[in-house]
């Protein structure tokens, strides 16, 4: 069952009784009950238990149309996730990089955003992913360390990041990267198919899940930049930060226990590193520091919090 993000008008109680507090966003309250100025629950952890959410909202999810597979990390290498979580998140979080949803050489393969293999073993030292899905495509298996391909998006945004601030203590001391959808989505072929592209039924009902979620996790963070990596993140970001969705994510995330932040973030759109795209194979790196420089989000000068 795939619980909705709802509007105070528009929220189901899923035979509960009135009395009861309704699911917010289709992702459960668990501390709902807490009036907001009580103790604050760690933020950390709330990201977590936001993560954990969604994989279970989506864990019956299947867009069909041209889709045969769908993997999704947070339900067989969560392990890795927390743990990345618990070592790097320190809220509050200046600058939170956003991506679309896992490439099958990156995050399949490891749990993490844009999880290029030798970066998140190498930089990151997080531990191996153990899981699998349980249905597999046979052109598109998940290895976990042992997988020899390269994610070339994550190699060249986490290579931008190693490059700027060396270790990951420095840039972590002010970022956070993370993915808009948790799912990959594959055809009978392999072929990825990217959200934008399923069935606009399907579309609907992942956009309204992943939207809550993240809309949360932007309001639990406080970021003063969100930066979409490529179109299709920029312009979720813009939604979910903006008018009623904005004030729902922080209703939200304050009846959950956690201060929510006082602004919307500003949200910066970089240019994809995919190779699939054109112009991110002609100086990426270059073409992103100086976006991200004109934007605010870094200065001149490098190893800059």
């Amino acid at each position: 069952r795939i619980f909705l993000p709802c509007r105070p008008e528009n929220r189901k109680f899923w035979g509960r009784k009135q009395s009861q507090k309704p699911e917010i966003f289709g992702l459960s309250c668990r501390k709902a009950e807490r009036a907001v100025g009580s103790r604050l629950v760690d933020v950390v952890r709330y990201l977590i238990d936001v993560s954990r959410d969604l994989g279970q909202a989506l864990s019956e999810f299947h867009p069909g149309g041209a889709v045969t597979h769908v993997y999704d990390p947070l339900r067989y290498a969560f392990a890795p996730w927390q743990r990345y979580l618990e070592r790097y998140a320190r809220p509050p979080t200046r600058v939170l990089f956003c991506g679309m949803n896992p490439g099958p050489w990156g995050m399949v393969q490891t749990g993490i955003p844009f999880g290029e293999v030798a970066i998140v073993r190498d930089w990151l030292a997080i531990p191996d992913n153990e899981g699998r899905p349980e249905r597999e495509h046979a052109a598109r298996p998940v290895r976990g360390f042992a997988c020899e391909r390269s994610e070339v998006s994550g190699r060249r945004l986490w290579g931008l990041f190693r490059h700027r601030f060396v270790t990951p203590e420095r840039f972590f001391a002010d970022h956070l990267v993370l993915n808009y959808c948790p799912q990959a989505f594959m055809a009978e072929s392999g072929r990825n198919v990217t959200p934008d592209n399923l069935p606009a039924d399907a579309r609907r009902t992942l956009y309204a899940v992943c939207d809550g979620a993240l809309g949360r996790q932007v309001a639990a963070i406080g970021p003063e930049f969100v930066v979409g990596v490529g179109a299709f993140a920029a312009t979720r970001l813009r939604t979910l930060t903006t008018g009623d969705r904005w004030r729902d994510a922080c209703e939200a995330v304050a009846a959950d226990g956690v201060r929510p932040a006082t602004r919307p973030p500003r949200v910066v759109q970089l240019l994809h590193p995919s190779p699939a795209n054109p112009a991110a194979n002609r100086g990426w790196r270059e073409t992103a520091t100086t976006r991200l420089q004109a934007a605010g989000v870094w200065t001149a000068a490098r190893n800059d919090r």
